[in-house]
């Protein structure tokens, strides 16, 4: 690396301090968002992450009655891993059930219970209150949605 690329590395560093960086308030923004999301949920007995899990695989049993965790992960974008004991947990706690797939023997289907159905309902509702007054804020919701989904989606 020459003289010249150092120094101009050195100055940009220099003029990122965190409260201007993207990436850093992105960060924070999410951790506080986050806390706040599992602070509300926690009044039906879930965490943010136990919430997403159960509310992909309540949209995926919509167009699917035979849901595998392996597409609630890739729906979520969540790591099979981490899904398989988030379902664990889920199940212990009588939310989902999971059973033998028809054709697949190395999969598992996952289905929501009348608990897990219920507590789902709940959920959104705390997460819909949650999410209304975390963002409120902002000052054009509906441009801060697509500009998340142009990042996501590219």
């Amino acid at each position: 690396m020459n003289k010249t690329t150092q120094e101009t590395m050195d100055k940009n560093i220099k003029l990122q301090e965190p409260n201007n960086n993207i990436g850093y308030l992105l960060w924070q923004t999410t951790m506080l968002w986050q806390k706040q999301m599992n602070n509300a949920l926690s009044k039906v007995g879930l965490t943010h992450t136990q919430f997403v899990i159960l509310a992909s695989l309540g949209w995926l049993l919509k167009k699917s009655t035979n849901v595998t965790q392996k597409e609630i992960a890739d729906f979520s974008k969540t790591d099979s891993m981490m899904v398989s004991k988030i379902l664990r947990t889920l199940q212990k706690n009588t939310l989902v059930d999971r059973k033998e797939h028809k054709t697949d023997t190395r999969a598992k289907c996952v289905f929501l219970t009348s608990k897990g159905k219920d507590t789902l309902k709940e959920a959104f509702k705390i997460k819909l209150q949650s999410n209304s007054k975390f963002f409120s804020n902002l000052p054009d919701q509906e441009r801060f949605i697509n500009d998340l989904k142009h990042i996501i989606n590219n």
